[in-house]
């Protein structure tokens, strides 16, 4: 099953529980933010990607131009182990791991919540790849993807027991646009895949496919 076929499928078994009106204040938002998003800079390919160090779900330190001098990078930004669509966006990259560490390559996903709710997230989806804390979405920020929930989603988020204070440690209440890029051993940005629509993702085998071609180019391969 591909990633978009769970995500259409989580999807449309949601909109059979929760109640109407919430469903169109959510998708309203949605809509909302893409128009926002459409005319805002975004990273693009070639554009040098962001560096940081962040705390990992164990509280170690992870620097992603130490991992970049090792190899290509898959960083793949998500909301928090609260939200259903990520983790099944982080159970498809787990399965695609092996083919992802067999070319050399790392995988990194960043959420704005505590050190403890992504160990948690860790643990509960089975995830053997850097999972860090970007507590104040200070990196999303560099990345041009972090937004504030408006107030009507805050309402919802806290309904459903999800209030962003609790789950992030940080009172801004500020999230990440679901993104993924894949960055060079060079530190420039190969693929940039950012989607204000938190229900789609990209297939894992976008990304290793971006690093696959890029390794034949190096070698002098027609590709």
């Amino acid at each position: 099953m591909t990633l978009k076929a769970a995500l259409d499928g989580f999807r449309a078994e949601f909109l059979t529980k929760v109640p109407a009106d919430i469903a169109a204040t959510m998708q309203q938002a949605t809509l909302q933010l893409a128009q926002d998003y459409a005319a805002k800079p975004l990273l693009q390919v070639g554009d040098r990607a962001p560096d940081f160090a962040l705390p990992n779900a164990l509280g170690k330190p992870i620097k992603l131009s130490d991992r970049v001098a090792q190899g290509y990078v898959v960083l793949t930004f998500y909301r928090g182990g609260w939200c259903p669509y990520c983790n099944l966006a982080l159970r498809a990259y787990q399965q695609l791991l092996p083919q992802i560490q067999a070319m050399g390559a790392s995988l990194m996903a960043i959420s704005p919540q505590t050190p403890e709710r992504s160990l948690t997230t860790v643990e509960n989806n089975q995830l053997s790849f850097d999972v860090l804390s970007g507590r104040g979405s200070a990196i999303a920020q560099a990345y041009n993807i972090a937004y504030t929930l408006p107030d009507k989603l805050k309402e919802i988020y806290t309904q459903f027991d999800h209030a962003l204070p609790d789950m992030n440690g940080s009172p801004d209440w500020q999230l990440p646009i679901p993104a993924t890029f894949v960055i060079a051993p060079t530190g420039k940005i190969l693929l940039a895949h950012v989607d204000a629509d938190d229900h789609n993702r990209l297939e894992p085998e976008a990304a290793l496919a971006i690093i696959t071609r890029a390794q034949a180019m190096n070698q002098g391969v027609q590709v």
